[in-house]
């Protein structure tokens, strides 16, 4: 939500939550947790008489959050790419040793 929010700060929380792909009570839920947090703030300006718009700014602990939840995050996608490497390479290995064999992995002995 803080990388969306960044990008489009007037975003409505129901093109937040469709973008997020949650419910709006979740999106509503959230965006009051990063307010209680400190890590957004609401600015509050009208676009006509009946209907107030929000924008959602990020604070600079928000900012800081966002980097480090980013840094976090491809920790975490680099650490599965590795780990899926080596694993097509144990597959690898053991698709050519019973391909050695002649051995069909599918079929019980």
């Amino acid at each position: 939500m803080l990388r969306l929010l960044k990008v489009n700060p007037e975003m409505k929380q129901r093109e937040l939550s469709d973008a997020a792909g949650v419910s709006l009570g979740k999106t509503n839920y959230c965006i009051k947790a990063l307010l209680e947090k400190g890590l957004i703030k609401i600015q509050n300006f009208k676009s006509s008489k009946r209907n107030p718009v929000y924008s959602y700014l990020l604070t600079p602990a928000g900012i800081a959050e966002k980097g480090l939840l980013t840094q976090l995050f491809l920790n975490r996608k680099m650490e599965e790419y590795d780990l899926l490497k080596a694993l097509i390479k144990l597959l690898k290995l053991e698709a050519a040793n019973i391909g050695d064999v002649g051995l069909d992995p599918w079929v019980a002995s």
